[in-house]
This record gives structure tokens, C-alpha cells and sequence, in this order.
């Protein structure tokens, strides 16, 4: 893939710990039979698809029989890894991109800090991982893929934020009664339009405490 940034935010998988499988197995599935999962196999079947992507092969002409012959496995090894194209996708992505960040727990604003930060670098990665923003770009094209990166990516992590803001509510950080998705979105709207929508936007190293910092002000100021 021509222009593919070969630094941090286009890292090959196989050299950082596989995410585990995030998407739930169908109601009453039996477990999966044979033998015993091998982290090793797993991570050349990620490396296989990001090798994939890096030659400019776009997500919906990957085929399992394809990446199955890339990562030098049968198909039958894949499938019983996960449980379909989708699936695998979404741990290639997770595997790309920053991990979630470890919260330090010492106060509501540290925590906050921390969330938006892996967000601004989360930023900065696509835009300077050509790989990154081109496996966004087309992920967007794909509904079943974008939902469920959606459902096991996106999601905790914006129960995570939830659950820090309770937290804090709990702590008696922030005024009870305050609206919570509404006072999520205060503090993630502004690192998302200027990831995702302004990409002329400076991110700078202090934004994220000078978001979080304007925020809590105002949600203070309630009480």
C-alpha cells in the first residue's frame, strides 16, 4: 500500500499481544472442539490479514480463504478462532490501534485526563498511519464491520467513561443528578471533532487537560 506508515500507529500485530475476542459466541453454542488455542497461530492470522492490507488488498476482497493462505493455516484454523470475517477484523483493528489505557484511579480528573489522552493519540495515529486512516475509511463502507467494532470496541469504552463519571459522582467529585451520557459527550465531543472531522485541528499535549479542566468546571458550577 503505497505511503503505509511503518511506525507505531501501523504496527504489525505480531508484535504486540493479541486482543482477545470481544464478540459473544450465538446463545447456546457449543464450545469449540480440537485443539487448545495457540496465541502464536492467532497472531500470524492477524499478521497475515495486516500484511494483506499493507499490499493495498481492501477489507471486503479479503476472502478467509485468502488470509487463511497468507498466514500459511487452513481455513478450518480461523474458524474456529472466530467466528467469521467480522470478528477477525475487529481484533486486526484492535491490534493496530493504541491499547486502552490502564485509569490510575487517584481521582476523577487523572482518570478523565487519561481516557482523553488515549483518545488524542488515538488521533494522531490516524492521522499519520496511512494504514490506520484506510482501514477506517473502509470499515465505514462496511455496516456489519463498522457495527460490530461499534458493539465490542466503542461501547466499553464509553461504559468505561460512564463508570468513571458515577464514580465521581459517587466521590462527590462532581454534583449528583447530573446527566451522565450528556456529560460524557461534553468531554469526549471536543477530542472527537478534532480527531475525527477537523484533521487540521492541533492536538497538542495539553489539550486533554485543558478539555477535561473547562468541563469539570462548568459541571461544577451546577451544584
Amino acid at each position: 500500500m503505497e505511503g503505509v506508515d511503518t511506525g507505531r500507529g501501523a504496527r504489525r500485530a505480531g508484535r504486540h499481544s493479541l486482543p482477545a475476542s470481544r464478540v459473544p459466541a450465538p446463545d447456546g453454542a457449543a464450545p469449540a472442539r480440537g485443539r487448545p488455542r495457540s496465541e502464536a497461530v492467532e497472531l500470524a492470522i492477524v499478521e497475515g490479514v495486516v500484511r494483506l492490507l499493507e499490499e493495498g488488498v481492501p477489507l471486503a476482497e479479503l476472502s478467509i480463504e485468502r488470509i487463511a493462505r497468507t498466514a500459511g493455516v487452513g481455513k478450518a484454523t480461523i474458524y474456529r478462532r472466530w467466528s467469521g470475517k467480522e470478528e477477525l477484523f475487529v481484533d486486526v483493528v484492535a491490534s493496530i490501534e493504541e491499547p486502552d489505557p490502564d485509569l490510575p484511579g487517584t481521582s476523577l480528573r487523572d482518570d478523565l485526563v487519561r481516557l482523553l489522552e488515549h483518545m488524542r493519540r488515538r488521533g494522531l495515529n490516524l492521522r499519520t498511519s496511512a494504514l490506520l486512516h484506510n482501514v477506517f475509511a473502509q470499515m465505514k463502507t462496511l455496516p456489519k464491520l463498522w457495527d460490530a467494532y461499534h458493539s465490542v470496541v466503542v461501547e466499553p469504552r464509553r461504559n468505561l467513561l460512564y463508570d468513571v463519571l458515577r464514580r465521581g459522582v459517587a466521590q462527590g467529585e462532581l454534583p449528583a443528578g447530573i446527566d451522565i451520557e450528556l456529560s460524557g459527550d461534553l468531554f469526549t465531543g471536543p477530542m472527537l471533532l478534532r480527531t475525527m472531522m477537523r484533521s487540521d485541528a492541533p492536538l497538542a499535549d495539553d489539550l486533554s487537560e485543558r478539555i477535561v479542566d473547562t468541563v469539570l468546571a462548568g459541571l461544577k458550577a451546577q451544584s
